[in-house]
Formats: C-alpha cells, sequence, structure tokens
C-alpha cells in the first residue's frame, strides 16, 4: 500500500533520516519505534508532504506522491495526528472532528445559497452522524458538545486521532498516540487502534514506547540516528541485539 524507497532528509549536516526503506501492508497494525531523536516524527512529515525529501521516493498504491503538498497527499487517503494533540480550541469536540472530513464543492456551494436559514444541509448532517459514531468508537461521544478548550490531555488525544480517523483514510498515522498517558489510558488508545484497524484502515504508529507498540504492532521498523536498523515481527524486533544496544546502549 505504502512504499518508502531509500529517503533521506538533511537538515544541513544533520542526517535526520538517511536512506531509509521500508513496506506498510494494508490491514496490518505497523509500528515504527526509536529511541528520541532517531527520526520517527521526521519520517511522517516527510511522508505526509509537511517537509520535503532530501532523497528518495515515496509511493502509494504505485503512484510516486514524493513532495506532493500536503492536502494532495491527505485527500489521496493518508491522514495523521501529532504528538502535541493540536485541536480547535474555540470548537466543540464535534465540530473538531467534522473538520476532518468537511470539504466544499461547487454543489456545497449552490446548496448552501438556497437552503433556509439555520437548516444544515444534507452533506452536513452525514458528516455529523459519521462523526458521532467515531466518537462512539473513542468514548468521546458523551463529550461531543464539549469546548475542545475544556479537555485534559488524553481526552484531546482521543478526538485528535477521531478526527483524523473520520475520513476514513487508507492510511492513518499516529505521531506518539498515548505520549503522557497513564497505564489504563494507553491501554485505550491500543483498543481504539486494533477497532480502527477493523474499519479497513491501516494504521501506523510512531512511538518511543517499545512495551506499548509490541503489544499492538504486527509488524515493526526500527529508528536509529535515521537509519533503520532492524525490522520484522515484534518477538524477531525484540531479540535483534542491534536493537538491544540502541535503547540500552552497547557493553
Amino acid at each position: 500500500m505504502l512504499e518508502i524507497r531509500k529517503i533521506s532528509k538533511y537538515f544541513g549536516g544533520l542526517k535526520a533520516l538517511n536512506e531509509v526503506s521500508f513496506k506498510i501492508e494494508p490491514g496490518r497494525i505497523h509500528g515504527i519505534i526509536g529511541p528520541n531523536g532517531s527520526g520517527k516524527t521526521t519520517m511522517f512529515n516527510c511522508i505526509t508532504g509537511l517537509l520535503p525529501l532530501t532523497g528518495g521516493q515515496i509511493f502509494l498504491d504505485n503512484e510516486d506522491i514524493s513532495n506532493m503538498k500536503p492536502d494532495i497527499i491527505a485527500n489521496k487517503g493518508i491522514r495523521r495526528t501529532f504528538q502535541a494533540g493540536k485541536l480547535v480550541p474555540s470548537l466543540t469536540v464535534l465540530e473538531n472532528v467534522m473538520s476532518g472530513i468537511y470539504d466544499f464543492t461547487k454543489k456545497d456551494a449552490i446548496e448552501t445559497f438556497f437552503r433556509r436559514p439555520f437548516s444544515k444541509s444534507v452533506k452536513e448532517k452525514e458528516i455529523q452522524n459519521r462523526a458521532i459514531e467515531i466518537l462512539k468508537l473513542v468514548a468521546m461521544d458523551k463529550s461531543a458538545m464539549r469546548w475542545a478548550s475544556d479537555l485534559v490531555w488524553a481526552e484531546r488525544q482521543f478526538v485528535q486521532i477521531a478526527r483524523a480517523a473520520v475520513y476514513q483514510p487508507k492510511i492513518l498515522l499516529l505521531d506518539e498516540p498515548a505520549s503522557g498517558m497513564g497505564p489504563g489510558e494507553t491501554e485505550q488508545v491500543g483498543e481504539i487502534i486494533r477497532k480502527i484497524r477493523d474499519m479497513g484502515i491501516t494504521p501506523v504508529v510512531v512511538s518511543h514506547d517499545m512495551k506499548m507498540l509490541m503489544n499492538i504492532a504486527e509488524y515493526v521498523t526500527v529508528l536509529n540516528f535515521g537509519a533503520k536498523i532492524s525490522e520484522g515481527t515484534p518477538k524477531e524486533v525484540q531479540n535483534d541485539p542491534k536493537v538491544m544496544e540502541a535503547y540500552l546502549g552497547a557493553e
């Protein structure tokens, strides 16, 4: 579904990514793990077009999407979350999630012009219904009318995941979705990711938390200092000496 071919990203003399290659298979939870500063978030920024590549190519369903604009990549089926848990504070939870799918077309503009004041368009009602369903998936439907500014950290992360998933993308990139959470909330994030996979969306999860990722991922790519050092099933990766060295240091 998604193929990363020898991509590199340099910031001056710093090689944030150095000829990294891997493939994302559809329907499989793929984890990307590595110590802080290993290039995980930079990888997401390159895939989604927020950062231009220094070298290499990215293919989605055999189409070269390298260095396309972020909105074009998003509309082709790749959505993401951010570690910072960014929401629009002046909107409700429901409105934030609806914003993940709302797009204006010529048909929408004509319908908006002719419909009665204070009445919702057919499309807006459909979007609202989809937003409510995805809020149920993250157990935030009862908070739909709360202001985003009133949410605590974990709730903001759940809503951010819902906003990215409501579009039903082909691939959902989750950047440290359980960052700053306790064990119970982290377990809840894992269940949400499994449910998203069962919806037909392929999750790709970035984390520096090996325990969390090994519990949910079916395949894992390991980065360190911008290079891929290991790849395989969670068990294979955990038994790789290079991975142990990256996390624990050489003796």
